[in-house]
């Protein structure tokens, strides 16, 4: 992501937020806005222990398995983040949070992430093919052999 859309995303949320928190508060009262962002908070750190604690449980039993825990470290990073997002203050980012840790909701989120890095993965490869002149190693031209030096 670039560095003026980063920017823009760190002013934008903490904005959008508080005009939620604002509506909220006077549709439902301050106190009750104030009580329900701290329920949340509290419910997203409960989340992240049980949602957490399944994460890992699957990730050892992959491992001991014998095979590669893709998936299981894909969901961790997915819960780390839902956690992080339901503990912070806001309810949109409680919206956020809750998709990443609810397991249904956080394998559509995974599969849309994995298929993004397969396609950035894809055109990596396919600009770094071997043999192209942009890709030649220094010190030795397209055209001479491996293992000889140029002269």
């Amino acid at each position: 992501m670039p560095l003026p859309a980063l920017i823009a995303l760190f002013i934008a949320v903490p904005l959008l937020e508080l005009y939620v928190i604002l509506k909220v508060g006077d549709a439902i009262g301050a106190v009750w806005t104030i009580l329900l962002l701290a329920a949340d908070s509290v419910l997203g750190s409960v989340l992240l222990r049980s949602q957490g604690r399944t994460v890992w449980r699957r990730f050892n039993e992959a491992l001991s398995a014998g095979r590669m825990p893709h998936r299981e470290v894909m969901d961790g990073v997915l819960v780390i983040f839902g956690g992080a997002f339901l503990i912070t203050p806001g309810f949109l980012t409680d919206i956020v949070g809750l998709t990443l840790l609810i397991p249904p909701t956080r394998a559509v989120v995974r599969r849309q992430v994995v298929r993004r890095l397969d396609r950035r993965v894809e055109v990596g490869t396919r600009r770094a093919r071997p043999g192209r002149p942009e890709h030649a190693p220094p010190g030795r031209p397209e055209h001479a052999p491996p293992g000889r030096p140029e002269r």
